[in-house]
C-alpha cells in the first residue's frame, strides 16, 4: 500500500495547501550549493590577490571543486574520458564527455573537457560551442577563457583574443601564456604609443 504522505491531495481539500514534503529552506543540496559558491568566491579572491603559492594552492582548490560533479558516476565518467584524453584517444574522450554533459547538463567541467576533445580534434565550431556553454554555467572559468582566447587567435580574430586574453588574466592574474599573448597582441590590436 503506498504511502498516504506521497498521494497528492485532492484539489478543494484541506491538505491541499499542506507544506511540501521537503522544506527548501532545509534542503541539503541548496546548503551545499551556497556553501561551494562561497567557497569558490573566497578562492577567487586569493588568486586574484595573493602571492604565487596562495594562487596555487586556491588555483588548486579551485579545480578540485570545478571536477567534483555531485554524482559518484559522472565523476568516474569525466575521468575515463581524461585518461582517454592522455592517451589520445579522442574518440572514446569524446563519448565519455557526451555523457557527462548529457546526464549532468549544468557540470561545467564536463562541458570544458569535451571542448579540449573537440579542439585536439581540430573541430574548433564545436569547442567554441562547448566553451560558451561552459562561461554561461561558470564565468570565472579562466581555463575555458584562455581556451576561447587561444582559438580566437587562430581563427585571426585578434581583438577577441586580446579581450578573452584580458578577462583570462583578471581572473586569474598568474596565467603566464595570458600575460604573453596580452603583451604580443596589444601591440597589433591596440597601436603604439606616440
Amino acid at each position: 500500500m503506498p504511502d498516504a504522505t506521497l498521494i497528492a491531495p485532492a484539489p478543494g481539500s484541506e491538505t491541499e495547501s499542506s507544506p511540501p514534503l521537503v522544506d527548501p529552506d532545509l534542503d541539503p543540496t541548496l546548503d551545499a550549493d551556497a556553501a561551494r559558491a562561497d567557497r569558490l568566491d573566497a578562492l577567487f579572491a586569493d588568486l586574484a590577490e595573493g602571492d604565487e603559492a596562495a594562487a596555487d594552492k586556491a588555483e588548486s582548490q579551485i579545480r578540485r571543486i570545478w571536477n567534483r560533479s555531485g554524482s559518484d558516476s559522472m565523476d568516474l565518467l569525466l575521468t575515463r574520458g581524461r585518461e582517454a584524453l592522455e592517451h589520445e584517444d579522442l574518440t572514446t574522450a569524446l563519448q565519455h564527455f557526451g555523457a557527462v554533459t548529457d546526464h549532468a547538463p549544468d557540470f561545467a567541467e564536463g562541458w570544458n573537457l569535451r571542448a579540449t576533445a573537440f579542439y585536439l580534434r581540430g573541430d574548433l565550431g564545436q569547442a567554441l560551442a562547448d566553451i560558451e556553454r561552459v562561461l554561461a554555467l561558470e564565468p570565472r572559468h579562466y581555463g575555458a577563457m584562455t581556451g576561447l582566447a587561444v582559438i580566437l587567435e587562430q581563427l585571426g580574430r585578434d581583438a577577441d583574443a586580446l579581450t578573452a586574453w584580458r578577462e583570462a588574466a583578471r581572473i586569474n592574474p598568474h596565467i603566464e601564456q595570458a600575460q604573453d599573448a596580452i603583451a604580443r597582441l596589444a601591440t597589433s590590436v591596440d597601436g603604439r604609443g606616440i
